[in-house]
């Protein structure tokens, strides 16, 4: 099981309703961000551990869990949503030290947020129809759902929480079982998440827990009991999961990675998009698939824009994550600290302009600390505008017309998010119409509602979630035909 102390707190797989070492007692640091310290360890989950889980999720799927009524489910689903708001300061405390983002994000969103993911589904599930069709006086044709099996869920480490709920909630609720595979570099929510399935009622098997690295993952990915794949990451890893999991043709979700545009016209709520682009740029440490990194600005207001944008990040506070006025945490790991420290200096390199930022942050000699910047100067054809970054860092360029900004817009790999800011209906519909985008945000960003469709076109991702979406790819329909 979990430990959790002061100092330590250690992260054990979690199998058929046991908390287990890895048969290897192998083991793995967890580190804090923050301060470069060890948290606990983990343990190193290999294939071994990988069969057992999904064995165990084998079993659970025709056993208490398929008897359940759909009613005694869904108030097990909600349950889950009660006991982590019921947990909510210890998760929040957790999240933040696996991840480095300030501790009234975790509270504000990542905890929220996750308890919601379990009770919209427990109410959903509850409505949810299928087909059905009367053939003249021949007969009628109907459909049924069942589940489609075991499902593996790999998730990422930038919302751990929040973003393993996103998937697990709907999983359960259309009845299946899963194995959880959480980032290795913020394993300790995950760890509490099973507990809490397991106090809420749900059966032995049905949510498993193996830790681990990429050869864990990848155990999962190519398990030939393994029937579905449910990942959030990046893209060079979704497509090699794509391929681990092309012989036994399991079904695949997959939300990979963005770069983002922000098109801002010269007739936009300057206040409104000065205020929603600290967030869309910034927040988390800018560690999220949805921040607006590329921004466009029509020239009339391309000054007032940057003079008014810069003045404001520089007022962001970047350091301890548990002081209540901290905007911008810790980066989530040495390696991605250094990746972002690259592009940095490939800015430099290609003529880019540091608005403000453009370096680690001076007068914290521990901990993985980036300033918010903002670079001018770039061209549509710079890595730093091309390329995810992921790190509270964006690029900013004029544009003078309609057509010149959709075809930098569009001319990328991504296509996973837009916002366009403008107070011109006609311009906002004909836009954000042309935007190859999976999700447009117009006046707004970051607001969702969990029955609407969400994912990526292009290298961003595969399939849609939310609502009737994500039933149909965590369930199977049956045609009966009924002759009359």
């Amino acid at each position: 099981m979990s430990t959790l102390t002061k100092s330590s707190i250690d992260c054990a797989h979690f199998i058929n309703g046991e908390y287990i070492q890895s048969a290897s007692r192998e083991t793995f640091a967890n580190v804090n961000p923050a301060t470069e310290e060890i948290l606990g360890s983990v343990a190193l989950g290999s294939q071994e551990e990988i069969n057992q889980a999904v064995l165990s999720a084998r079993k659970a799927l025709k056993g208490e869990w398929a008897k359940m009524s759909l009613k005694e489910r869904s108030q097990t689903i909600r349950k889950i949503g009660d006991i982590i708001l019921e947990r909510k300061d210890e998760l929040a405390t957790l999240e933040t030290l696996d991840t480095g983002k300030p501790l009234w994000l975790s509270k504000k969103v990542d905890i929220d947020r996750a308890a919601n993911n379990f009770h919209f589904f427990a109410d959903y599930m509850t409505s949810i129809g299928t087909e059905a069709y009367q053939q003249d006086d021949v007969a009628i044709h109907y459909a049924i759902r069942r589940p489609v099996g075991v499902i593996g869920l790999i998730n990422p480490w930038n919302l751990p929480l929040f973003l393993m709920t996103w998937k697990l909630a709907p999983a359960l609720a259309a009845g299946n079982t899963v194995v959880m595979k959480p980032s290795e570099i913020t394993p300790m929510t995950a760890t509490i998440l099973v507990e809490i399935c397991q106090q809420a009622g749900v059966p032995d098997g049905v949510v498993n827990l193996v830790h681990g690295m990429g050869e864990t993952g990848a155990a999962l990915t190519s398990h030939p009991e393994v029937d579905a794949i449910a990942f959030t990451g990046e893209t060079i890893t979704g497509s090699t999961i794509m391929q681990a999991a092309a012989p036994t043709l399991k079904k695949l979700s997959f939300e990979l990675g963005g770069k983002n545009p922000n098109i801002i016209f010269a007739d936009a709520d300057l206040d409104d998009v000065i205020e929603t682009t600290i967030r869309s740029s910034f927040i988390n440490q800018g560690e999220v698939c949805l921040c607006g990194s590329r921004i466009y600005v029509e020239r009339p207001i391309y000054e007032e824009f940057i003079g008014r944008f810069v003045e404001k990040t520089k007022t962001l506070s970047v350091g301890d994550p548990f002081d209540d006025n901290t905007f911008v945490g810790a980066l989530v790991s040495k390696e991605h600290y250094e990746k972002v420290l690259s592009y940095l200096a490939i800015a430099k390199q290609e003529g880019g302009q540091f608005e403000t930022g453009g370096s680690s942050t001076e007068g914290l000699n521990k901990g993985y600390f980036v300033n918010p910047t903002i670079i001018t100067g770039l061209g549509k054809d710079s890595r730093c505008v091309r390329e995810e970054i992921f790190g509270p860092v964006v690029t900013v360029i004029p544009f003078d017309s309609e057509e010149e900004v959709l075809a930098q817009v569009n001319d990328t790999h991504y296509g996973l998010s837009a916002s366009l800011w403008t107070t011109n209906i006609k311009r906002a519909t004909r836009v954000s119409a042309q935007i190859e985008a999976g999700i447009v945000w117009v006046n707004t960003w970051f607001l969702r509602d969990l029955r609407t469709p969400f994912g990526g076109m292009k290298h961003s991702g595969i399939g849609r979630e939310g609502g009737a979406h994500s039933f149909d790819f965590y369930s199977e329909l049956t045609n009966i035909t009924l002759k009359m």
